[in-house]
Formats: structure tokens, C-alpha cells, sequence
């Protein structure tokens, strides 16, 4: 199947899931508002970096300025739209996208926070489907270069967790996990809505402790002082 995907965002998350697609040979576009990103992308590619060597890959996907997103309009229309944008963009990036999407084209909010009735609002629960990724830990820590600072999981943890809102399994949520599985470890889930708030509730933890300290996830992973304190509130917190 050759689908026609595109990023709407082309930050860590966005980057780094967009940026390995490509270099598995799928039609993809990434779409970004930072000038800067961009231009290194398309002067170096995107340069995908991990903890292992074999990680460090340089990938060429085809790119968008936020400006250029008209063109869209001379191109095959969009089967999947990826939003990796923060929750606060969501809207308008959804309605950006909304004019150039196929007749069974949709949207996959690969988000840490639940967007999908601000994505449904636009251009329907049909047309919505819901994805987290999992204990990813991407950065975008220069343009057009990104970082993994978790090891890749698909032999002992799953990323990926596509779902429908309705909670059933679907032919397109299947299609969205197998693009994924090139990425990571990726699986349809029937009940997003519990891995959604799973993953609010450890991005609420752990947050608050990265803007009050400076640490990045990573360092916050190896202090034992902080490990030891999320460990016993998720205890208090769940039992």
C-alpha cells in the first residue's frame, strides 16, 4: 500500500516517527512553522540519532514550510495525517489539513494529551483515530537533529498503541500500528482512552520535576532520589 502521509509537525516526535518512514520508503511529508528545521533538513537531512550506533541514520523526507502547505492542493490527496504539534496547535493544524485529506483519509493524533474530540470537531469521529507512543524520549536538540534517550523497546515494551475511540479494533488502526512497527514496537490497543490518561498521568509526574530541576527524562531516569519519590506516588496513587 503506498499511502499518501503527512506530518503536521516535524518536531521530536513528529521528526523522529516522519524521519524513519522515510528511510522505510514511505511517501511522506513533513510539515513545520520552524524555518530553521526545516532548511537543515532539506541542506542535511534529518540526521536520527539513538544510545547504539546503529541508531544513527540520515533520512530525506520530502518537507513543507508552514507557508507552502497550499501546495498540498497539486499533490495525491493526504490518506494519514500524523498531528505531532503541542495540544495547544491542534486545532489549526487539524484545519489546515482538513481541505487536502483523500475522501477516506484521517487523522492520527500522535499526542501526549487527549485531542481527539478537538480533531473530531473538525473533521469528524470518522475520520479520527488516536495514538500515544510510549516511553519514546525523542529530542529536537538542533535542527534537523534528533535524539533518542531511551533504548528501542519492541522486544520488551511496546511504543506504539493505536486505537479507535470507539474502542474496537479497525482495518486502518491495524494499518496505522504496521507503518509504526518500523519505527518501534507498535500494537492496536481497544482501550485508548486508559492509555491516554496512563500516559498524562507519568508525563504529569515526571514533568513537574523537569522544569523545576532542568534535568531532562533521561537524567531524571538515573537520579535515585527522584525514582524512588515517582515510585512511591504512583504506589499511593494506584496501590
Amino acid at each position: 500500500m503506498g499511502e499518501r502521509i503527512v506530518m503536521l509537525g516535524a518536531g521530536a516526535v513528529g521528526g523522529y516517527v516522519g524521519g524513519h518512514l522515510a528511510l522505510h520508503g514511505r511517501d511522506v511529508t513533513l510539515i513545520d512553522f520552524w524555518s530553521e528545521n526545516i532548511e537543515a533538513i532539506r541542506k542535511n537531512g534529518f540526521e536520527l540519532s539513538g544510545m547504539t550506533e546503529e541508531e544513527r541514520q540520515v533520512s530525506h523526507p520530502k518537507t513543507l514550510h508552514m507557508h507552502e502547505a497550499s501546495s498540498l492542493a497539486r499533490q495525491a490527496p493526504v490518506d494519514i495525517a500524523f498531528v505531532t504539534v503541542k495540544s495547544y496547535d491542534t486545532e489549526w493544524a487539524t484545519q489546515l489539513i482538513k481541505p487536502y485529506l483523500a475522501p477516506g483519509g484521517y487523522v492520527v493524533s500522535l499526542q501526549n494529551c487527549i485531542n481527539e474530540e478537538r480533531i473530531a470537531n473538525i473533521v469528524g469521529w470518522g475520520r479520527t483515530l488516536g495514538c500515544i507512543a510510549s516511553r519514546i524520549s525523542v529530542e529536537l536538540f538542533e535542527p534537523g537533529k534528533i535524539r533518542r534517550q531511551a533504548p528501542k523497546g519492541a522486544a520488551s515494551h511496546t511504543v506504539f498503541r493505536v486505537g479507535e475511540v470507539h474502542g474496537r479494533p479497525s482495518e486502518r488502526a491495524k494499518r496505522v500500528a504496521e507503518l509504526l512497527s518500523v519505527v518501534d514496537g507498535a500494537k492496536v490497543t481497544t482501550n485508548l482512552w486508559g492509555e491516554r490518561w496512563s500516559k498524562l498521568c507519568h508525563n504529569a509526574m515526571r514533568n513537574g520535576v523537569a522544569a523545576a530541576t532542568g534535568l531532562a527524562g533521561r537524567e531524571i531516569d538515573q537520579h535515585e532520589i527522584f525514582v524512588t519519590s515517582l515510585s512511591k506516588s504512583v504506589v499511593r496513587r494506584f496501590g
